[in-house]
């Protein structure tokens, strides 16, 4: 930028001093700096946003780089999981073909093939043998109610002071 040095500041100051007066020198003093602080913060705006742009440059490339490595893992691992799957399926398939009998039990040895079977649980018999005083102090809702009920049922009253 341009360098004015102490003499050269001293020399502008008195040709302005002539030209304009005293009277007015100080109200164009005053602008002058208004002016020279604005452009500033216009620069320093413009720095700002020139290295956010670059930071979001920088920014997009690493996501990149890391959106290659993500999908090279993932295909990685996916090929491995298809290459343990077809050789568990075939496995199946062999053992499957040759090594269960008509009663269901697996080579000769006598086990048979387990069954998921779901558990037997009764939720409703868990939730009636609570007792309805603990519900109540609980605050466990025991009939369907409305909403429109809900709510004239806990109106406040309208009475007049």
């Amino acid at each position: 930028m341009v360098d004015f040095g102490f003499d050269k500041l001293v020399l502008i100051g008195a040709v302005a001093l002539v030209v304009l007066g005293p009277e007015r020198l100080p109200r164009v003093a005053r602008t002058v700096g208004t002016l020279l602080g604005k452009a500033q913060r216009y620069v320093s705006d413009v720095k700002a946003e020139v290295n956010r742009s670059i930071e979001l440059e920088e920014l997009q490339k690493m996501k990149g780089q890391f959106q290659t490595a993500v999908n090279d893992v993932q295909s990685s691992v996916q090929e491995q999981m298809d290459a343990a799957n077809q050789s568990l399926q075939s496995t199946w398939s062999d053992l499957s073909v040759d090594g269960t009998n008509a009663d269901g039990t697996i080579g000769g040895y006598g086990s048979p093939v387990p069954v998921y079977e779901r558990p037997k649980k009764n939720w409703r018999l868990k939730r009636g043998a609570t007792p309805v005083w603990f519900k109540q102090q609980q605050g466990v809702r025991r009939h369907a109610q409305s909403g429109a009920a809900r709510v004239a049922r806990f109106r406040p009253s309208r009475r007049a002071p």
